[in-house]
């Protein structure tokens, strides 16, 4: 969480927007702007993901829990695969 808070002062720096218009653009206050740069984890992740929209980051959001990117959870997923699966027959109408 504090690498992201720092991420997002660096990326709002960059972008040379003042924390009072940041707030304001986020509809959040200068102190919650403020600890959300310090990645404090109080912050709900609507107002991080609120902060990233502002941004113009909010598309990392999608890769956060992405699938494709849990090799631990696919492993598992697959080891409680069953090894065969049955198909129903259907029965003939006579």
């Amino acid at each position: 969480m504090t690498k992201l808070g720092e991420d997002i002062q660096e990326a709002r720096k960059r972008r040379r927007i003042p924390t009072a218009l940041m707030a304001q653009r986020a509809s959040i206050s200068r102190t919650t702007l403020h600890k959300v740069e310090r990645g404090d984890p109080g912050v709900s992740m609507g107002t991080y993901a609120t902060v990233l929209f502002v941004l113009g980051l909010e598309h990392g959001l999608a890769e956060l829990a992405d699938l494709t990117h849990d090799p631990l959870g696919l492993q598992l997923e697959e080891e409680q695969l069953p090894e065969r699966i049955r198909t129903r027959k259907k029965r003939s109408q006579g």
